[in-house]
């Protein structure tokens, strides 16, 4: 099988999957912004082939490269893991007769707005939600709906460009940051109180093959906003209880409805006094790593069972569940450059065979604004067969381990 990798030297979790289509048999092309000559060895050693655009979502370009490809040989699969990457590469997956997620999944799944009336009328549990490209409609949305309320860009990622507004005048404030008066279009939401997490799965022709859930501590939006918080992201091992059949069922219902077939997807949901709500979805795997979490907890590499999928069709590792695990970041206690760290040898004196994995930029590196993510400073990954244990360990890590910066 051939198969056209977009985009596969960054960010730098895109070489895994590059790496995983090349060691299940596929030939691999890669294109994308870089030269080939910028491309690592080792990277380069996984390609078949590699076409340069000026830009990957400029789809005149993507679709010259597909079709230079195109006429030196069969193209089975067009593969992209990126966010903003997925629509303009179903445009030119369909335009070139390439087997894959289709323009209406892909839409469906990057315009919020039409995602949750997708799904509104289907009966999937929602946020009240509209799109709106001018002041007026978001004013009006938010004196019916009532405060708070949450402005964000349609095709967004998670939190980014998120602005809560509890009355008028922050609503004001949203309204002119996001440029909605200029006509900028942005998805305007109810904001739901509660518990906030994730349901991810590889999926082989809508069939979920294999299903993984994480929880956020705190909600993305205040982790993204406050810099005491070490935040956390856990993924549990107890996902087969019936505590998430709910959930489960859910995420199904919505990938039933959306047109979701071979993919990996990413799924957020709230949880609080109005019941299991969703959120929003995309085709792609979620950001920092996280399937690193998954393949430590159950014992797997995650993006090979991925390439599998997407090559063969079918995945044949099996899910240990033997471990929660979890990922904590570590933000420095003021902008600049990091000078030291305390705590961080007793800890890992303490929780060493339980670490998996960590990062801790050396002194004199700049610090990093919070809301650039979990990645942005410091973080650690543990991991424990008890989920309750290992969110003690966690809540630990954040107390004792700090990130000492001097402006």
């Amino acid at each position: 099988m051939h198969v056209l990798f977009v985009e596969p030297a960054f960010p730098k979790t895109q070489r895994e999957h590059v790496r995983a289509l090349h060691a299940v048999g596929a030939r691999v092309t890669g294109i994308g912004e870089r030269s080939p000559e910028a491309l690592d060895p080792e990277l380069r050693s996984w390609l078949d082939g590699y076409e340069q655009v000026r830009s990957v979502v400029d789809e005149a370009a993507l679709e010259a490269a597909v079709r230079r490809v195109q006429a030196r040989g069969w193209v089975d699969r067009l593969e992209t893991t990126v966010e903003a990457h997925v629509l303009p590469v179903a445009h030119v997956r369909e335009r070139c007769a390439i087997p894959g997620t289709s323009v209406r999944t892909a839409f469906l799944c990057r315009d919020k707005a039409a995602m949750k009336h997708a799904l509104r009328e289907a009966g999937v549990p929602c946020a009240a939600s509209t799109g709106a490209s001018d002041g007026a409609s978001i004013r009006e949305f938010a004196r019916r709906v009532g405060y708070p309320v949450i402005v964000k860009p349609l095709a967004a990622a998670g939190a980014a460009g998120a602005m809560r507004a509890d009355d008028d005048a922050q609503l004001e404030a949203a309204i002119a940051q996001h440029g909605v008066d200029r006509g900028q279009a942005v998805a305007v939401e109810e904001f739901i109180d509660g518990h906030e997490g994730f349901w991810d799965t590889v999926s082989i022709g809508g069939h979920v093959l294999h299903e993984f859930v994480c929880h956020y501590y705190p909600n993305v939006l205040e982790a993204m906003r406050t810099r005491w918080i070490s935040p956390q992201i856990v993924c549990t091992n107890r996902v087969e209880l019936d505590s998430y059949r709910e959930l489960r069922e859910l995420g199904r219902k919505v990938l039933g409805v959306l047109g979701i077939e071979t993919s990996a997807t990413h799924m957020e949901w709230f949880f609080g006094a109005k019941g299991l709500k969703f959120s929003e979805i995309g085709c792609r795997p979620p950001g920092v790593g996280v399937w690193d979490l998954y393949s430590a907890a159950n014992e797997i590499d995650l993006y090979s069972e991925w390439a599998k999928a997407v090559v063969h069709g079918r995945s044949d590792a099996r899910l240990s569940r033997r471990y929660a695990c979890g990922m904590i970041a570590l933000r420095p206690d003021r902008d600049g450059r990091i000078v030291r760290y305390d705590g961080l040898e007793a800890m890992r004196q303490r929780y060493g065979s339980a670490i998996v994995k960590e990062y801790f930029p050396p002194p004199g590196t700049a610090t990093q604004g919070v809301e650039n993510g979990y990645h942005a400073n410091a973080w650690l990954v543990l991991r424990h067969p008890d989920y309750d244990t290992l969110r003690g360990m966690l809540d630990d890590v954040g107390r004792t381990v700090k990130v000492r910066a001097q402006g």
